[in-house]
C-alpha cells in the first residue's frame, strides 16, 4: 500500500484526542490543534459506557481508565422524587461486561493528551478557515498559521468551525431545559455509596449523581426547566440556592448533596437536527461538531470515542488517493447509528422528566429501557468499519 494518509484533527476536546489515539495506533500521521491556550475541561463528571471502553482498551488505555474513573456497579438505580425504587439501571453490556466508569472531564482529557508523543498537540490554534483541492486539505488559523494534510478532522464541538463547509449552518435546538453540575469531595459526603450511578425522577425535572476520580469526588447534575433560552455553556455560573430550591421536598438525600454545593455551573441544552451528511471531500466532521446531542443517555462523549475508532479504521485501509472514499464510508456507517442515539437522548429526557404525566407507564419504560442499554453498549464499530 501507498503511504498512509496524514490527517489534520481540529479540535483539543475529548473526540478530537482519543481520534487522535486511535490513529497513532494505527500508524497514521496525525497533528491536533486546539483554539485554547492550554488543554483543559472545566470541573464537571462524564460517564464512560462499555461502547468506548472496549476501544480505549484496544489502543492501550484501558489501565488508564481504570485509575482515574469510578467504576459503578448493580446497585446503580432509578428513583421516584422521593427516594423511592423504580429500577435497576443496566450498567452491563448483552454479554454480561459491566465497564460503566464515572469520570472526571480533566481527567479524561489529560490522559488522552499525555498518551500523545510530544508535539502532536498544539494549542492556541483557532481555525478560520477551509480550502482543499483534489490532494491536499488545509486549515487557515487565526494566528497566521496553517495545516495540511491527506484529511482535515473538524472535531471543534458544537460551535463548529468547519461544519459550515461539509453543510449549510443551522440553527441549534433548544429544549427548554437547563442542567446545573458540580462536584463534592467524598469527604464532605461521608456515607455516600460510590459503586452506583442514581437518577431520581420526578415532575418537569430530575436529578443524578455518580462518582468520578476513582470514588474521591461526587458528581451530581440538576435538571429544571428554563424560562428563557441560556447561552449554550459548559460553565456559565450558576447560584447554589437556586439549585437548592429546585429539589425543596426531595428525597433527603438530594439535599445532602445540594447543602455541600458551594459553587456550581449550569448550561442550556441544546442539540442539532441530525445531519445528511459529515463528510465533503477530504474533510469529515466527529463528535459535537457532527451530532450534538443530549445528556440523558450519557452517550456525547463515548459517541465521539466510537467515531474516532470507525475513523482510524477505516483510513488505515485507505491510501492518500482513497481517503474521500474511506470517509463516505465513516459518513455511511457513523450517520445512522448516532442518529438513533441523538433522538434516543431526546425520547429518554422527556421520560426522565415524567412530562407523559403517567406516572406508572414512566416507571414501566425505565425498567424496559434496560434492554436498549443492553444494545447500546454491545455495539462495536470496529467489524463493520470496512472499505469497499
Amino acid at each position: 500500500m501507498a503511504a498512509t494518509p496524514k490527517v489534520v484533527i481540529v479540535g483539543g476536546g475529548i473526540g478530537g484526542l482519543f481520534a487522535a489515539n486511535a490513529l497513532l495506533s494505527k500508524g497514521l500521521q496525525v497533528e491536533v490543534y486546539e483554539q485554547a491556550p492550554a488543554l483543559g475541561e472545566i470541573g464537571a463528571g462524564v460517564f464512560v459506557t462499555p461502547n468506548a471502553v472496549r476501544h480505549m482498551e484496544r489502543v492501550g488505555l484501558g489501565p488508564a481508565v481504570a485509575r482515574w474513573g469510578a467504576r459503578v456497579g448493580p446497585d446503580s438505580a432509578y428513583r421516584r422524587h422521593d427516594g423511592s425504587f423504580i429500577a435497576p439501571v443496566q450498567v452491563a453490556d448483552a454479554e454480561g461486561w459491566n465497564a460503566c466508569f464515572g469520570m472526571h472531564r480533566a481527567d479524561y482529557v489529560q490522559f488522552l493528551s499525555e498518551n500523545l508523543p510530544a508535539g502532536i498537540v498544539r494549542t492556541g490554534h483557532r481555525a478560520v478557515g477551509f480550502e482543499q483541492d483534489g490532494d491536499v486539505a488545509r486549515v487557515k488559523f487565526a494566528n497566521g498559521a496553517t495545516a495540511q494534510g491527506d484529511v482535515v478532522v473538524g472535531a471543534d464541538g458544537i460551535h463548529s468551525e468547519l461544519r459550515p463547509h461539509v453543510f449549510p449552518p443551522s440553527t441549534p435546538v433548544f429544549h427548554g431545559t437547563i442542567s446545573y453540575r458540580g462536584l463534592v469531595p467524598r469527604e464532605r459526603l461521608a456515607h455516600w455509596p460510590m459503586d452506583r450511578w442514581e437518577m431520581w425522577a420526578g415532575p418537569s425535572k430530575h436529578f443524578l449523581v455518580f462518582p468520578v476520580r476513582h470514588g474521591t469526588m461526587v458528581n451530581y447534575v440538576g435538571f429544571v426547566p428554563a424560562d428563557e433560552e441560556m447561552k449554550e455553556s459548559w460553565s456559565a455560573p450558576g447560584d447554589p440556592e437556586v439549585l437548592r430550591r429546585e429539589f425543596e421536598g426531595w428525597d433527603p438525600r438530594i439535599t445532602e448533596v445540594l447543602a455541600q454545593v458551594d459553587k456550581t455551573f449550569r448550561w442550556a441544552l441544546y442539540d442539532r437536527e441530525p445531519l445528511p451528511g459529515w463528510t465533503q471531500g477530504r474533510l469529515t466532521l466527529l463528535g459535537d461538531a457532527a451530532h450534538p446531542m443530549l445528556p440523558h443517555l450519557g452517550q456525547g462523549a463515548n459517541q465521539s470515542i466510537e467515531d474516532g475508532m470507525a475513523l482510524a479504521t477505516l483510513l488505515a485501509q485507505a491510501s492518500p488517493a482513497e481517503v474521500p472514499q474511506a470517509l463516505l464510508a465513516y459518513d455511511r456507517l457513523r450517520r445512522e447509528r448516532v442518529a438513533e442515539v441523538q433522538l434516543g437522548a431526546r425520547k429518554h429526557g422527556l421520560r426522565v422528566d415524567s412530562l407523559s404525566g403517567d406516572l406508572q407507564a414512566r416507571d414501566a419504560e425505565l425498567a424496559a429501557h434496560a434492554e436498549f442499554r443492553k444494545q447500546l453498549y454491545s455495539y462495536d464499530v470496529v467489524p463493520l468499519a470496512r472499505l469497499g
